[in-house]
């Protein structure tokens, strides 16, 4: 993601209620609807942020040093409990895992806590006396892609597989600690992953490439290939993808500054190809016939960098999505299943502080 404003990366919490901004002036962190600052950590306290990663909506927060002054280490995780009473920083980080390479990625859940190098997947039981539970060896992962289901009944672990286009499945519940568990691989695509995602319940999973035209789902149980997306017919590189609360639908944004909405639980809300209609065509457009294009999509400024989840349904035949940029603004737009989409807030989040609350 290109820094804009002092932004070096935006994250999701685990229900995307709220938001995390790590940035060259330290931490915000902020409730989705109605947008508001929840808090802050100023410069002075933890210096320029790489990363950062909430828990649900607790008080503990994962830190990684970065950017132009960062007062911790590129390759420490700090743990932040920010309800802890004291005007000394230091008091508050009540745990550090330091690493010997980067950090590229962090994820939480309510019992662990997973921290991603280049090449390398480290597992640990989380928040109290925490231990290392797994490390996973990796295909090179320069965007430290990983996802971490946050249900309670199955465990997911979601990263890229060892060969070129394969994706691993690790189900952290049925594996013992400290072995070497065999993760479940699929073959998702042909070219490099470049997004992954799980949905809430670590039933399916998506992912896209490179070359970023494409998004597949499957089943994480039998691995089967569940549906194909077509985001367009031209390459991009996508942020991120997200799935709804009930996985009845799907959004994905790109450097194409468009985030796309896909339906799941009803597939026939996808547009088809026009072509689909025409009858019998060549081998090279035949490949676009069949493929289930957006049920939706809006437009953010363009080719700028953002990250997009689905927001509170108003009602049972609309729907909204929430796109954060590095550029410091808030889109929600509303959908129908017939397609319409419509803007329905912006605001510009780094202009809002907590004192206005």
């Amino acid at each position: 993601m290109s820094q804009q404003r002092g932004v070096n990366s935006l994250q999701f919490n685990q229900d995307h209620s709220c938001f995390c901004c790590a940035m060259e002036t330290g931490v915000r962190i902020y409730n989705v609807e109605p947008l508001m600052e929840k808090g802050h950590l100023d410069h002075e306290q933890v210096g320029s942020v790489s990363l950062c990663s909430m828990l649900q909506r607790s008080n503990l927060l994962a830190l990684v040093g970065g950017g132009a002054s960062p007062k911790f280490s590129e390759i420490s995780v700090l743990v932040w409990d920010d309800a802890r009473e004291s005007r000394d920083a230091k008091d508050k980080l009540v745990l550090e895992f330091t690493f010997t390479k980067t950090v590229l990625a962090v994820r939480l859940r309510h019992d662990k806590i997973v921290i991603v190098t280049k090449n390398r997947i480290y597992v640990y039981s989380f928040p109290e006396n925490p231990e290392k539970l797994f490390e996973f060896d990796t295909r090179e992962n320069p965007k430290g892609l990983v996802d971490l289901s946050p249900s309670l009944e199955k465990q997911l672990l979601l990263f890229p597989g060892h060969k070129c286009g394969s994706l691993q499945l690790v189900d952290l519940s049925h594996s013992k600690p400290c072995t070497s568990s065999a993760p479940f691989t699929i073959n998702a695509h042909q070219s490099e992953i470049a997004c992954v995602a799980l949905n809430q319940t670590g039933s399916v999973a998506a992912s896209a490439s490179r070359k970023g035209t494409l998004i597949r789902l499957f089943d994480t149980s039998s691995r089967d290939k569940l549906v194909e997306l077509r985001r367009g017919t031209d390459p991009a590189t996508l942020y991120c993808i997200n799935f709804s609360h009930d996985s009845s639908f799907l959004c994905a944004s790109s450097d194409k500054g468009t985030v796309h909405i896909f339906a799941l639980k009803d597939t026939k809300l996808n547009r088809r190809s026009a072509l689909a209609r025409v009858g019998k065509v060549g081998p090279v457009i035949g490949q676009y016939v069949d493929s289930q294009w957006s049920l939706a999509s809006f437009t953010v400024p363009a080719e700028c960098a953002c990250i997009c989840a689905f927001g509170k349904n108003t009602s049972k035949n609309v729907n909204s999505v929430i796109a954060i940029c590095v550029d410091g603004t808030f889109h929600k737009y509303v959908f129908t299943p017939d397609g319409n989409c419509n803007r329905e807030a912006f605001d510009v989040y780094l202009d809002i502080c907590d004192d206005d609350f």
